[in-house]
């Protein structure tokens, strides 16, 4: 598996593999919106105002406990959508969804995107196969939490945000990457350091840079390349 991807009409994957005619019709219904860490797109129980396409920021979609403790439970960067719970649903989200990486993104209005998807266009079936490749993200990285070894879950998960942004560098906190991947700080330091001591990675001041990405991919699981080529088989 290698990067780049190749260039496409859009950054966002999903608009990409649109038919130009539904792709021209649906990019008036678009608005460019910036990204910012930490930024809410969807709140847990409420009803999603609209539906974001990332093109370069990456979100992440959490389950957060009573007692505050939050964990990981996707990733969803320039290859889908946030906000098929207005396609699968009623509109509310069950769990909570926000920026993890900033970057460029665009939105559309929940209603909207709603009657383009009940009108049984190109993009309706995009959305119902970008939601199975994200149920098998779901699944395998719960798989993968249980199973593999931190150091291993720690490269899967930097491969993956590599995936989604421009470039080697990955604005990231140790702390947020602990976070997101349900461990002690402590834990996420030590697979960090190992992996910069392999040389795979590098990391300064809340940035970490990917600096040999076959190496990390030799360093995770396979959990990694089974996500992947589910995307890359249903969206391109």
């Amino acid at each position: 598996m290698s990067k780049p991807l190749p260039k496409l009409r859009d950054d966002n994957r999903i608009l990409a593999s649109l038919p130009p005619a539904d792709y021209r019709r649906i990019s008036r219904l678009l608005e460019p919106v910036q990204f910012r860490r930490g930024q809410p797109l969807h709140e847990p129980g409420r009803r999603a105002t609209h539906a974001y396409f990332p093109r370069t920021g990456v979100a992440s979609v959490v389950a957060r406990f009573s007692d505050g403790t939050a964990i990981e439970v996707a990733t969803i960067g320039n290859e889908g959508l946030v906000g098929l719970s207005a396609y699968l649903a009623d509109g509310r989200n069950p769990m909570e969804v926000f920026v993890q990486v900033p970057g460029e993104a665009v939105r559309m209005d929940a209603d909207a995107f709603r009657l383009e998807i009940r009108s049984g266009g190109a993009l309706r079936d995009l959305a119902r196969r970008y939601a199975f490749a994200l149920l098998v993200q779901v699944g395998q990285s719960a798989a993968c939490n249980r199973i593999h070894s931190l150091d291993q879950r720690c490269a899967r998960w930097l491969l993956m945000t590599h995936d989604r942004v421009l470039g080697d560098h990955i604005a990231l906190t140790q702390e947020y990457l602990a976070e997101m991947l349900g461990v002690r700080r402590a834990g996420v330091t030590q697979a960090a350091h190992a992996l910069k001591r392999r040389r795979l990675i590098d990391y300064h001041r809340g940035t970490i840079r990917v600096i040999d990405r076959r190496g990390l991919e030799r360093a995770t699981c396979e959990c990694y390349a089974l996500i992947r080529g589910e995307h890359e088989a249903l969206i391109g």
